[in-house]
């Protein structure tokens, strides 16, 4: 039974900085994700408050917001099988130094901050990111 998804994936401003977009896209080649679309934008801090809405209440949420807006990101809509849950296994533990061996953020993360990638957390928030960067 096959259970395509989209997610959206985001890689964060540290990572475009150090010049690792082709090495992140690559793991999700291997990995058998399909990019559909992608693109390079750079988002007002504003934009990063609409797209972390979710995270308004949360106390780390204007330092995310500032980071995101920090820098020129790449998104993009992976497709696959069980999609949002393959990413989130290859991304990695939100804090690289608790992620496992061979995941996107142990081996490019910074810091719980800078951790170069964000994958949406749910079939209902893959539609919501996608649509925010993707709107045609």
């Amino acid at each position: 039974m096959s259970n395509i998804q989209q997610t959206l994936s985001i890689i964060k401003p540290d990572a475009v900085e150090r010049n690792l977009s082709e090495e992140i896209k690559k793991a999700f080649k291997i990995n058998n994700f399909n990019i559909l679309k992608e693109k390079k934008v750079k988002i007002s801090k504003s934009e990063a408050e609409k797209f972390y809405q979710v995270h308004q209440s949360k106390p780390f949420y204007n330092d995310l917001c500032e980071y995101l807006s920090s820098g020129p990101i790449v998104v993009m809509v992976l497709e696959k099988n069980d999609a949002i849950l393959e990413n989130r296994k290859l991304m990695g533990a939100t804090d690289p130094i608790k992620a496992e061996e061979g995941t996107i953020r142990k081996k490019y993360g910074i810091s719980i901050d800078k951790n170069s990638v964000h994958g949406s957390d749910s079939l209902d928030n893959a539609k919501i990111e996608i649509d925010f960067f993707f709107k045609d």
